[in-house]
């Protein structure tokens, strides 16, 4: 039986793996729903689908920024099964106001006036959500795994995201928006029931008091966390990490229909197919180190991230689109000549992505006391969302300045040897460290 194996089968992981999971499927069912109708029904520029999508990943992000260091706080300081309880619940009153949002929008009642502000409302309360929760499902496998388990527990949170991902996105693309408003508000329900079933993690180390001084424990959370080099480096590259990310979903659903006169079905696969070359990567490059908290393989991923969205690139260039306004459904676009190399690149770079990633979030969890993991988890979030709104408002600047979304691709192409650069920073501080 293998440690991954092993640990779904214990009460220690596998309802917190079952909580994350249903809350990762239900943003991404909840968010893909929202921008896809947007971007194809209500939108119909190739400007205006590319401003509410940079939009709407800023209003997301936009929390983490802000009210990760509380998050942070609370996490460390509280019984951790309490707080998911307590976000879990919270979740259900989110997503009822997100679907009464989706019904305004699919029945066209004041769409632009109640519609989407509800929508941009429960995805701005969906990032309060996430903020909250973030720091806990990685903060607490210290707790509850051996340590000869972190990593692969860490690979399979990644995988099993990804995953959840995978799903959200497929069902937001196939099914009807009226049915997807019913299934977030179902999903949110079982979420919390799974969520009470996670194990108590009181806090490990002496409670203080919290500060609910915003920026002054924002900036006091991220000096303190960044004494250790490693971890410092760690956070970095997970930032541009997510940056790269970020920038790539923006421009998934207007570069399908506008580029690529692909229907949203199409946009759907695409962020699919994203989703499952993170979840290949996060446990392969497990299996490679051997449950080896390691950046060895971290600089060689992100350069050959870079490569296939160049690739991604060069492919989008010389795509030819349709000219009588039609969209290409799945089986038409998969039959095109370019086709099955646009897809090839965009797993590769969800691969590489995934192999990058999850050894940088062990090493948050590992090199720190385990009095501090969440802390350190939020500090991470901070970085992450402030590299993320750059990304966004970078994106959002683009598209309102009129260059075309194929073009955005080089962006993103440079920020991985960005990426590439702190990676091999990690590796050296990783092997000084052992050195010393």
């Amino acid at each position: 039986m293998t440690v991954s194996t092993h640990m779904l089968r214990r009460r220690r992981f596998l309802p917190l793996f079952v909580t994350q999971l249903l809350g990762a499927f239900n943003d991404n069912l909840y968010k893909t729903a929202m921008v896809l109708f947007v971007v194809y029904e209500v939108y119909r520029s190739e400007e205006a689908g590319g401003v509410f999508s940079a939009v709407a990943s800023l209003v997301f992000i936009l929390p983490f920024f802000i009210l990760s260091a509380l998050a942070g706080q609370l996490a460390d300081m509280r019984d951790k099964a309490r707080i998911i309880r307590i976000v879990k619940a919270a979740e259900i009153a989110i997503m009822i106001v997100g679907a009464t949002g989706l019904v305004l929008a699919w029945r066209g009642i004041a769409v632009d006036l109640v519609a989407v502000p509800l929508l941009m409302l429960a995805l701005f309360a969906m990032g309060v959500h996430s903020t909250f929760f973030g720091p806990i499902k990685y903060a607490i496998l210290p707790q509850h795994l051996r340590e000869n388990e972190v990593l692969a527990g860490t690979g399979l949170v990644e995988a099993g995201t990804y995953i959840a991902i995978l799903g959200g996105t497929i069902l937001a693309g196939w099914i009807p928006v009226e049915f997807a408003a019913v299934g977030v508000v179902l999903t949110a329900v079982v979420g919390y029931l799974a969520g009470r079933q996670v194990p108590p993690a009181p806090a490990q180390g002496e409670v203080e008091p919290l500060d609910f001084h915003m920026l002054r424990s924002s900036i006091a959370l991220v000096r303190n966390t960044s004494h250790d080099r490693r971890v410092f480096l760690a956070i970095m590259a997970i930032s541009f990490f997510w940056t790269i990310g970020a920038v790539l979903f923006i421009q998934f659903p207007p570069l399908a229909k506008h580029v690529l006169t692909a229907s949203r079905e199409v946009a759907s696969l695409f962020l699919v197919i994203f989703s499952i070359g993170v979840a290949i990567g996060s446990v392969s490059v497990n299996a490679l180190l051997k449950g080896t908290v390691s950046a060895r393989y971290s600089p060689v991923s992100v350069i050959c991230m870079g490569l296939f969205v160049l690739a991604f690139y060069l492919v989008c260039r010389t795509w030819v689109p349709e000219t009588d306004g039609t969209l290409l459904n799945v089986s038409e676009f998969v039959s095109h000549a370019m086709a099955i190399p646009l897809l090839l690149s965009l797993l590769g770079i969800a691969v590489a992505g995934g192999m990058f990633v999850v050894p940088l979030y062990a090493f948050l969890t590992t090199f720190v006391p385990k009095t501090q993991t969440a802390r350190t988890i939020a500090a991470n979030n901070i970085v992450n969302s402030g590299a993320m709104v750059i990304g966004s408002l970078i994106a959002t600047g683009l598209s309102a300045f009129g260059l075309d979304l194929v073009h955005h691709l080089l962006l993103t192409a440079a920020m991985c040897l960005f990426s590439a650069w702190l990676g091999l920073l990690l590796l050296r501080a990783e092997r000084a460290a052992l050195a010393g």
